[in-house]
């Protein structure tokens, strides 16, 4: 049974934030998975594998019901679907894990967050899109509170090694930023389910092959730990956030939905401390008090209308 104010906007930035969230648990299963030495592309390509299945049972269920329209759409749509994941779920992962080869986690969740100003920067070039006073507030807010909470872990060294990983970890923000970006305006053709599964479909190609070219299909020879944290990825970390971000990109717009994930990297540090054992601060404990504050910020503010 459907929420009887579905459509309100609170409820969608609530998607959202779970979503953020969900997301936000893959790094304490990549450190648990970790200890087990598994390769990082190894890891990915088990979580694509675990999730691939429930995607296509999601589109299976989707196409036996009567009430889903058939598809009316140019080859130029599946185009960009495909160079959308390949671009949202592949390059922005690799990209991730190269850059945490020469910069710490906390710096390079710093840096791939900065994703939601990208994504403004992107409207307003490329598509001349406003941006509301209350969402430059909210982003300022966010940002501070991002910035103090990691700002007792930053370690400025300038060596070519740490420029380079902040180099890939860069890249890797502004490939998640363009999924987010674009993922916004085809989602109205393609329907939630449905995009989320086409996207999701062609990452897991692009992981497995590139897995294929150094590894094989060795895929098959770690300790039974590491797949129970690759299953934990695949569901809580990859499949159902996924539909959670989607929708909110369907139905308050990238530019929100951007800003109210801003919560990820709070969230991982939290995580990190319920369940790694890490500590925080009061300083750290303060940020997060700032980023939840710019969430609420943008999540009630007065918007016009939100689509069905």
């Amino acid at each position: 049974m459907n929420p009887p104010q579905r459509s309100s906007f609170m409820y969608v930035a609530s998607l959202v934030f779970l979503g953020a969230i969900l997301y936000s648990t893959k790094a304490i299963f990549v450190k648990l998975a970790y200890r087990y030495e598994v390769p990082g592309i190894s890891l990915l390509a088990l979580r694509m594998l675990f999730a691939l299945p429930l995607y296509l049972t999601a589109l299976y269920l989707a196409n036996t019901r009567r009430s889903t329209p058939p598809l009316a759409l140019r080859r130029r749509d599946w185009a960009y679907v495909g160079l959308i994941g390949v671009t949202g779920y592949y390059v922005a992962s690799i990209t991730d894990f190269w850059g945490l080869r020469y910069v710490t986690a906390s710096i390079e969740r710093l840096i791939l967050f900065t994703y939601p100003t990208l994504v403004l920067l992107f409207s307003v070039l490329f598509f001349r899109e406003r941006i509301r006073s209350l969402q430059i507030i909210a982003i300022l807010l966010t940002y501070a509170g991002i910035a103090l909470t990691l700002s007792e872990e930053l370690d400025w060294q300038q060596s070519a090694d740490f420029v380079r990983g902040v180099g890939w970890v860069s890249l890797s923000a502004l490939s998640f930023s363009l999924y987010i970006l674009l993922g916004g305006r085809l989602i109205q053709k393609f329907g939630t389910l449905r995009f989320t599964v086409f996207v999701m479909l062609s990452a897991a190609v692009a992981i497995l092959v590139h897995h294929y070219t150094i590894y094989g299909w060795q895929l098959f020879h770690f300790a039974p730990a590491v797949y129970g944290y690759a299953f934990l990825m695949g569901l809580l970390s990859t499949f159902v956030p996924s539909f959670l971000i989607s929708e909110g990109l369907r139905q308050i717009g990238a530019n929100n939905t951007a800003i109210i994930s801003s919560i990820g990297p709070v969230s991982t540090i939290v995580l990190a401390y319920l369940f790694l054992g890490e500590t925080l601060t009061q300083r750290q404990w303060l940020g997060t008090v700032l980023v939840i504050g710019g969430i609420l910020v943008i999540s009630t503010q007065k918007k016009p209308r939100v689509t069905d």
